[in-house]
């Protein structure tokens, strides 16, 4: 045996080695998709309506000041629709367009007598909408990577405003449905008046009419902690927060004073400026904490607050780690319903498993009887090089991490195929070589190398396709393209490299004159 013939059986020895670390053992190693692993499937629709409307709503609150601070005489200003808000009882016509110049960037005005109704320009409710289904795709991905599932798909689905989820391998689907859903928008307000014991007390102390600029929300169990019986309990807030969520730095489960499960959480650099001059300027009073719209405590400033400080309530330790986990990842921009849910027991999957296993050995045994039968010795050598182009791509797979899923399998099915595809061509080839009364070894390097071409321009093509459904697919697709990708570079390998070295370890046995070739 030469040396260089040595070299090549090493190398084939050592790639087929790697392999078999990568994957070895399978079950630790070899992670699964959804349909395999069993898990949650969930479909949801952005509500993206809420993101207009808040839009609308911070004009009409950015509006108010801008009229107050001009000193420009209305009498109301409020939101008609997500998209459109109307101004009435305006005193100085002139004075209010240059107050509302801002507004007028977002909104186009058409004018009435003594009111204008302002409609969103339908080039920003596109955008906006766009824009609310991508921030809610990448804070629900934050969420559910923070969850530690393996593998999970979060992606557009079907119409614009809808999102997949797969989770695979997730147990508590409501507590993942939960956190997934939460809008988590944290808001710190000023307290005006308050706790009442309901809501129509708290009108009443504005006559029945509360003003603009301040809001009446509920809270939980006398957070203020003025010793009232636990149950709802309402504020009268400031409409504008000195700060929100979106100024969050880091969130994380900590302790109460009494040692009871709270959220610290800490600002950014310019949130944590405003917060200071904000808490200076209002030691003394109450500060609400709200999260989505209600309450969750109402500490009193007793000094200035920069950057850090501290949401308690009655939480449980679960509660403060998944209100700690939504607020790192953000808030989204919008409320999220589903649409579909269906969940895959495990069992399923172990089935699925076996199906897709019988299926591929089954395919291989097919194939393995044909090529005996047809191509005679030669036929082993296919069914070598086919055996390991799939352990390659297992290794391949488990190397990179990729989740195996049942289009995988498929892919692994049609890698079989494509396998022996290629040791036909080069069969045929040398077939051909031998007819013309040419030596063995020389048909056998004529074969090998005139194919050489037309493998490399069939599996760069299939590779291309493979590319352009792995970028442009959702989870299934992008599993048998995944597969596909790398079955075709491990056939590569095998169908040029080891069969050839199979040959000429085969021929290198031979006696040099000797002329016939079982194929």
């Amino acid at each position: 045996m030469n040396k260089n013939l040595r070299w090549k059986g090493i190398t084939i020895l050592g790639v087929i080695a790697l392999a078999v670390f990568a994957f070895y053992p399978p079950a630790e190693k070899v992670r699964l998709g959804l349909d395999l692993k069993g898990g949650v499937h969930l479909v949801l629709r952005v509500e993206t309506d809420d993101a207009l409307r808040l839009e609308t709503e911070t004009t009409v609150e950015r509006l108010r000041a801008a009229l107050s601070a001009a000193n420009v005489q209305y009498a109301k200003a409020e939101v008609t629709s997500p998209t459109e808000f109307v101004v009435e009882g305006i005193q100085n016509d002139q004075a209010f367009r240059q107050a509302a110049v801002e507004a007028d960037t977002v909104f186009s005005r058409s004018p009435g007598a003594g009111r204008y109704t302002y409609t969103m320009r339908p080039n920003i409710a596109i955008q906006l909408r766009g824009e609310a289904v991508e921030q809610a795709l990448q804070t629900i991905e934050r969420r559910v990577n923070e969850l530690g599932v393996a593998e999970p798909v979060v992606a557009r689905y079907g119409q614009a405003d809808q999102i997949l989820v797969q989770l695979p391998g997730v147990s508590d689907v409501q507590r993942a449905k939960e956190i997934i859903r939460s809008t988590a928008l944290l808001e710190l307000k000023l307290v005006e008046q308050g706790p009442f014991p309901s809501e129509q007390a708290a009108r009443d102390v504005y006559g029945g009419t509360v003003p603009a600029d301040l809001e009446i929300l509920p809270g939980t169990s006398d957070p203020a902690g003025t010793g009232g019986t636990p149950g709802t309990v309402y504020y009268v807030v400031r409409r504008t927060a000195a700060v929100t969520g979106r100024d969050l730095r880091n969130a994380r489960p900590s302790l109460d004073q009494n040692n009871l499960p709270a959220v610290s959480f800490t600002l950014n650099q310019d949130g944590g400026r405003r917060f200071g001059q904000f808490t200076e300027q209002n030691i003394g009073r109450n500060l609400a904490i709200v999260l989505d719209n209600r309450v969750v405590s109402a500490p009193r400033l007793e000094g200035r607050i920069t950057t850090d400080g501290q949401i308690y309530g009655s939480f449980t330790q679960q509660e403060a780690q998944d209100l700690s986990l939504v607020l790192r990842s953000g808030a989204l921009p919008a409320r999220l319903t589903y649409l579909e849910e269906r969940t895959v027991g495990p069992s399923l999957g172990e089935d699925s498993i076996r199906a897709g296993v019988a299926a591929s050995l089954g395919g291989l045994a097919m194939v393995a009887l044909f090529v005996l039968f047809y191509y005679r010795l030669a036929g082993i050598n296919a069914i070598v090089s086919v055996t390991l182009n799939l352990t390659i791509l297992l290794g391949f797979m488990a190397y990179i991490g990729a989740a195996m899923t049942l289009p995988g399998i498929a892919g692994f099915i049609l890698t079989i195929g494509m396998g022996v595809d290629s040791n036909v061509l080069i069969f045929e080839r040398i077939k051909e070589e031998l007819a013309t009364a040419k030596g063995v070894r020389a048909a056998v390097n004529a074969g090998f190398d005139r194919v050489w071409w037309t493998i490399v321009d069939t599996h760069v093509a299939s590779m291309i396709a493979a590319g352009l459904l792995f970028q442009f697919g959702t989870g299934p697709i992008r599993g048998f393209a995944t597969t596909l990708f790398f079955g075709l570079l491990a056939n590569v390998f095998t169908a040029v490299f080891v069969s050839r070295t199979i040959f000429e370890f085969v021929l290198a046995r031979r006696h040099p004159q000797a002329q016939t070739l079982s194929i």
